[in-house]
């Protein structure tokens, strides 16, 4: 299935879908999980506030990568406001597809690991989405994605010319956001939302 018919076929059934190399995949988020994009989405609230930032968060949105055959629900996107007037599918249906539309996507690592650490960190990049989260608060990543020892890992990826400088925060650790530079939050606050 292409994009154009993901978006046509999309039923209102209140589940969530994505669109992985042209395969309509259904994501079940858990308790735990949605309590982790919830907390986080409520962090960069204040700081929008606080910064009076034009960064609206809205509630589900859908990214159009360039890949045709692609279409991902990010956990947590944060968006412009002053370039929604580029996105032709924003009023209609909800869909980014300039990445500078979105300065910041989270994704909370589930069972989809590999999806969320190889499909979308290419496909972002690409677009180029400017800062790329991957919260893995399971310890669900491979050991290349996450280190030795495993544990509660966020990965902050950012747009560095034309690739990703990846970072990651573990256990002790402050989190450094490009987007939100005054951000105040450990790797613990975030994993502990989950409990």
């Amino acid at each position: 299935m292409n994009f154009g018919a993901f978006l046509e076929w999309y039923p209102d059934d209140g589940r969530r879908y994505e669109l992985i190399e042209r395969v309509v995949v259904e994501r079940l988020p858990t308790g735990p999980y949605e309590d982790v994009s919830g907390f986080l989405s409520a962090e960069f609230n204040f700081e929008i506030r606080r910064n009076q930032l034009p960064y609206p968060i809205p509630r589900t949105c859908l990214v159009k990568p360039q890949l045709e055959g692609s279409g991902y629900i990010p956990d947590v996107v944060v968006l412009n406001r002053e370039l929604l007037p580029q996105e032709t599918l924003w009023p209609t249906a909800s869909v980014i597809q300039l990445g500078q539309t979105a300065p910041l996507i989270v994704e909370v690592v589930s069972t989809n690991w590999r999806d969320d650490y190889g499909h979308k960190f290419v496909e972002y990049s690409a677009m180029p989405i400017a800062e790329y989260w991957l919260v893995d608060f399971l310890v669900l990543g491979a050991v290349r994605h996450i280190g030795k020892p495993t544990q509660p890992t966020i990965t902050i990826c950012q747009m560095d010319g034309e690739e990703y400088q990846t970072r990651r925060f573990v256990a002790g650790e402050m989190l450094v956001s490009g987007t939100f530079p005054q951000l105040d939050l450990t790797t613990e606050e975030v994993c502990a939302a989950a409990n």
